[in-house]
């Protein structure tokens, strides 16, 4: 069923378009694109893994809750029904991966399905651009996690079975709502719950790691659902965690490197002291900074961190006050970066398909200001 286009002003552009009256219908629009990269990376201590793979843009589900849409801003389209009815395939995606995986500096990291958009969304069935990188993952026994509402992975449960057997494989299914009509009204494009939960009974009987994402939680909405959807994913054979830990990512990563070749200030500061046998005496200066400066000289620990303080002996007596001044200071990550990188297709580089070429219909429009 067509839906009436609604699209909000998009940020990057000058002037947007309003109807007089009703808008048309938006039918389904297919665009090709010959891509130049299909692999997005992150460095985000928030995100356990750090290389994503999406071959399409827009995706057909239309989740009123989607965090993608303004990705479709940067082509030009709206982050409202364009994203869910302009739909770009990456048409040379697994030759693509193919090139990417055949790297000499590659180390096979997990390779996340489904980072932005749907990568089973039902134009998968007539594409099978997702099922093509699973072949090339499969070639270069390359790890990967996929999460989708789509339950047309189902269709690839043997590729996944002998892929998880040799370099491991995992499914998490989005499955926020237990209830097939609320569902409907907030992905209205999305399969039935029901057979969400039968593709994940169909993946876990093969022996693949399987999962359930319950997000988002809305209160007063899906979050009695909960133990619903956890009790019925549980008796579908979910074989690991609902949602994956950051502890599961790569040491390879670049947060976890940093990390290690940083010391940590507070033993900086305590491997510059002179030892207590050689300490002057406290100074008697009434400032803070004063004394600590003088408990620094005397070997005395600056703060209550029990990793930073020196074994107590019976001769050197150890002061447990804090200052007032320099603290421990724990071993952070760098600042997390953007997960998600800049679209870098522009509209001329993308054509139409013409077996699924709509037309729009007509309705007066007039050109509005933005500003």
């Amino acid at each position: 069923m067509p839906r009436p286009i609604d699209n909000p002003p998009n940020p990057w552009l000058s002037t947007h378009v309003e109807y007089f009256g009703e808008p048309p219908p938006a039918g389904l629009e297919v665009f090709e694109e010959d891509a130049r990269s299909v692999v997005s990376t992150n460095d985000s201590p928030d995100i356990p893994f750090r290389y994503s793979v999406n071959p399409y843009r827009g995706c057909y589900h239309g989740c009123a809750y989607c965090y993608a849409r303004p990705t479709h801003q940067y082509l030009g389209w709206g982050a409202g029904t364009d994203f869910e009815r302009k739909i770009v395939a990456k048409v040379n995606a697994p030759a693509l991966l193919r090139q990417f995986l055949a790297r000499s500096k590659w180390t096979r990291e997990l390779l996340a399905f489904s980072g932005v958009t749907d990568c089973y969304q039902p134009l998968e069935a007539h594409y099978g651009l997702t099922r093509g990188c699973l072949e090339a993952c499969l070639e270069f026994a390359n790890p990967v996690g996929i999460i989708t509402k789509g339950p047309l992975v189902a269709r690839d449960v043997d590729l996944l079975a002998e892929l998880n057997r040799r370099a491991g494989a995992s499914v998490t299914i989005s499955i926020p709502f237990i209830d097939d009509a609320m569902a409907r009204r907030i992905e209205p494009s999305v399969a039935r719950p029901s057979k969400r939960f039968q593709a994940l009974a169909t993946l876990s009987a093969a022996g693949i790691r399987t999962g359930v994402a319950v997000a988002p939680v809305i209160p007063g909405l899906n979050d009695s659902q909960i133990p619903q959807i956890l009790a019925r994913a549980r008796e579908c054979g979910r074989r690991m965690p609902s949602s994956p830990s950051c502890a599961s990512r790569p040491r390879s990563c670049r947060c976890s490197k940093a990390a290690s070749r940083r010391p940590s200030r507070c033993a900086t500061r305590m491997s510059s002291r002179p030892s207590a046998t050689s300490a002057a005496a406290p100074s008697t200066t009434p400032s803070s900074a004063g004394a600590w400066r003088a408990r620094a000289r005397a070997g005395r620990p600056s703060s209550s961190c029990s990793s930073c303080t020196p074994a107590a002996s019976a001769s050197t007596p150890i002061r447990r006050a804090c200052p007032p001044r320099p603290r421990c200071a724990p071993n952070l990550p760098p600042r997390p970066g953007r997960s998600s990188a800049r679209c870098s297709a522009t509209t001329d580089s993308l054509r139409p398909a013409a077996e699924h070429r709509s037309v729009h219909g007509t309705c007066p429009a007039r050109q509005v200001n933005s500003a």
